[in-house]
């Protein structure tokens, strides 16, 4: 089974990564029950063979079955599942996706306005510079290290050292959120427009637009998180009415028709 060039189903297919790929897979046999809760899964050298992707491609997506909650590394011991479902609170590092996003709605939107309003010409050359390599990168890896450095680079420029303080706290957990989302949510080109507009914004000293471009490019963060742990045929199984759920509500409908039909009736 080759998973190394890969396509998503739907009636417009987006090519994936080989990584995106053998997640795909082993995330859905964990699902279907096909490796169930306790079992451990073959060894990586058993995998790499099945799958034919490499070491390194296997190890990216079985970080991310751990990220989603459904499976643990055991040192000398190998990979279990613990789970038959990903988690809908991820953790990244040291810190769960939800802690991460709530502190950045908190920090980073308000430090976007006051950037606008404190930034310098150096500020703007190194943004607009930074942004134009991440808009001509192709690598992720290389990507994603640029990524925490615009967002460092904004808190730069909001002159207020606890804020740059903070972004550096969480920068790791920034790294590997940010690697996930590209990797598994196609997020990069999206992310590059959303940078763009934060440093329009920075350029134009609107501290409103600002705060709202760095608050949309957190939302759409959200968004895709969400997308990826939850996907739209899970919530939808969720939201389904069951069997009983359904019957019970036919029997309502019909006896409130078969009421008002005898009172029209009678009347």
């Amino acid at each position: 089974m080759n998973l190394s060039d890969s396509q998503t189903a739907g009636p417009v297919p987006r090519r994936v990564s080989a990584m995106e790929a053998v997640l795909n897979h082993l995330r859905g046999a964990i699902e279907r029950g096909d490796y169930a809760v306790g079992d451990k899964l073959p060894s990586e050298a058993e995998l790499c063979r099945r799958l034919e992707v490499s070491r390194p491609v296997l190890r990216e997506a079985l970080r991310a079955l751990q990220t989603m909650g459904l499976t643990v590394s055991r040192t000398g011991k190998g990979t279990f599942v613990v789970s038959d479902g990903a988690v809908a609170d991820p953790t990244f590092g040291d810190y769960a996706a939800s802690d991460l996003l709530e502190v950045r709605r908190h920090v980073e939107i308000p430090v976007a306005g006051y950037a606008a309003l404190r930034r310098t010409p150096e500020d703007l050359d190194h943004l607009t510079h930074l942004l134009e390599r991440m808009e001509r990168e192709t690598d992720t890896t290389a990507w994603v290290a640029m990524d925490t450095l615009f967002h460092l680079a904004v808190a730069q420029a909001a002159r207020n050292p606890v804020f740059r303080r903070v972004i550096e706290e969480i920068r790791d957990a920034l790294a590997r959120q940010s690697a996930f989302l590209n990797e598994l949510g196609g997020r990069r080109e999206q992310s590059n427009r959303e940078h763009r507009a934060i440093v329009e914004a920075l350029v134009d000293s609107s501290e409103q637009d600002a705060a709202e471009a760095m608050a949309h490019h957190l939302a759409r963060v959200e968004t895709t998180l969400t997308t990826i742990v939850r996907p739209a045929h899970r919530a939808a199984h969720r939201a389904a009415p069951s069997r009983t759920e359904a019957t019970e509500a036919t029997e309502a409908t019909q006896n409130s028709e078969t009421t008002q039909n005898t009172e029209s009736t009678e009347s």
